[in-house]
């Protein structure tokens, strides 16, 4: 699975540091979430995307085949 943050923010006109303050994280997570480059994301923070991105839980995700 892959997040698809940057493409739902590049559809609304919003840029990642408007939603990284809305979303109050430290830089450091904020930057592997929208990233892809995290393994997991807690419930709380997948509201949080979902309420300010004004979204389902379905709309942030996309299946991903990692061709190695």
């Amino acid at each position: 699975m892959k997040l698809r943050i940057l493409e739902i923010l590049q559809e609304k006109g919003k840029t990642k540091y408007w939603l990284y303050v809305q979303m109050g994280l430290s830089y450091q997570n904020f930057n592997k979430m929208i990233n892809n480059q995290t393994k997991g994301i807690k419930f709380e923070n997948l509201n949080s995307l979902c309420d300010i991105l004004e979204c389902t839980p379905n709309d942030l995700f996309e299946e991903y085949h990692d061709r190695k």
